[in-house]
């Protein structure tokens, strides 16, 4: 069966979250930046406008900008009925209250929508997923995963998130993943094995605690480069 809309619950997050959660310098947003499961975020959107250079992948790019749509007002009173109930699993320092956590992920869907279609004319959204990119050898500097590896433990498996790994240091000379917990609030059991088995493939990993934590304990952040 192939991918269907009705699997995604669509919950974008904004640009100065992508820049903390994997610790982004201005060095770094001036390199080949590509996303992976990006969903509606706004990072492409904010990054192109400033005049970077950034590609985003994921399946749901493959539906229109108002089925996108449809499916985040058809999921959005849910999530926040979730935010509500689960309130004491996240930080609420520097967003005060799931109120104001809404109106910030629904003005980053929205900047993703108002660009979604000049940008999958342009080539900045492809509507492809892990773990098979569709990519030459060393295409882009860093490719950066946000929630999706290791947040989606119970659903993925460890041999999942290695094969998903190595094509996106095929296709980069780095990469970023953020964060490091399961769903659960645990740390994801695949990562000792995701570990070790990079580093069989000539490859070394560094957990990097970095200025973002929403999730509580969420701060941790996984770089991978050649050894």
């Amino acid at each position: 069966m192939g991918f269907t809309l009705d699997k995604v619950v669509p919950w974008g997050r904004s640009y100065h979250e992508y820049v903390s959660m994997f610790d982004l310098k201005e060095a770094d947003l001036q390199r080949r930046i590509l996303g992976c499961g990006d969903g509606p975020a706004s990072f492409n959107a904010e990054l192109s406008r400033r005049g970077g250079n950034i590609v985003s992948v994921d399946p749901v790019y493959g539906f229109s900008a108002d089925q996108i749509r449809c499916r985040i007002a058809g999921t959005y009173e849910t999530v926040m009925a979730q935010l509500h109930q689960n309130h004491r699993d996240y930080v609420w320092d520097t967003i005060p209250s799931p109120e104001q956590l809404g109106q910030i992920r629904m003005f980053a869907m929205e900047t993703f929508l108002a660009d979604f279609g000049s940008g999958k004319q342009a080539g900045r959204y492809v509507a492809r997923e892990l773990p098979h990119l569709p990519f030459a050898d060393k295409t882009f500097d860093m490719a950066l995963s946000s929630h999706f590896l290791f947040l989606y433990s119970a659903h993925l498996s460890a041999d999942f998130h290695v094969q998903a790994l190595l094509d996106m240091l095929r296709v980069s000379d780095e990469v970023r993943v953020f964060p490091l917990l399961a769903l659960d609030g645990l740390p994801s059991p695949h990562f000792p094995v995701v570990e070790e088995q990079l580093a069989q493939q000539g490859f070394r990993t560094a957990v990097k605690r970095v200025p973002y934590e929403f999730q509580r304990g969420g701060n941790d952040m996984l770089v991978i480069k050649p050894a």
